[in-house]
């Protein structure tokens, strides 16, 4: 389960954010995660609700998932669609020659602090 490491890196961020910003507590934190990240959003809350019980600046504080689509580009045809659906081969014009645009990131979107 790599969500645990992942979600450990999110909490440094965001405990580095509140520092710089002198924030004392964080109510909640928006995360996106991509759709073909290999994170698995309820891992990761799950983990996310365990470690925030041992923080200060984050103690208790609420965790938001939002799912970044995956979007392939095709090279060929210049067309773009959704990569779960159709993977590797364009669907407008059956080339492999495609790269992912968004869907393999995790993003920290907003802290909520008060």
């Amino acid at each position: 389960m790599h969500e645990l490491g992942i979600v450990f890196h999110c909490i440094k961020q965001v405990n580095e954010i509140a520092a710089e910003n002198n924030v004392t507590r964080v109510n909640s934190v928006t995360v996106e995660i991509g759709e073909v990240s290999t994170v698995i959003p309820y891992y990761f809350e799950d983990c996310w609700n365990w470690a925030v019980k041992k923080e200060t600046v984050l103690k208790d504080a609420k965790i938001v998932i939002e799912q970044i689509k995956a979007v392939t580009h095709c090279e060929d045809c210049g067309k773009d669609y959704p990569t779960v659906e159709h993977g590797k081969t364009c669907p407008h014009c059956g080339s492999g020659n495609t790269y992912l645009l968004t869907g393999n990131e995790i993003l920290i979107k907003q802290i909520e602090a008060y």
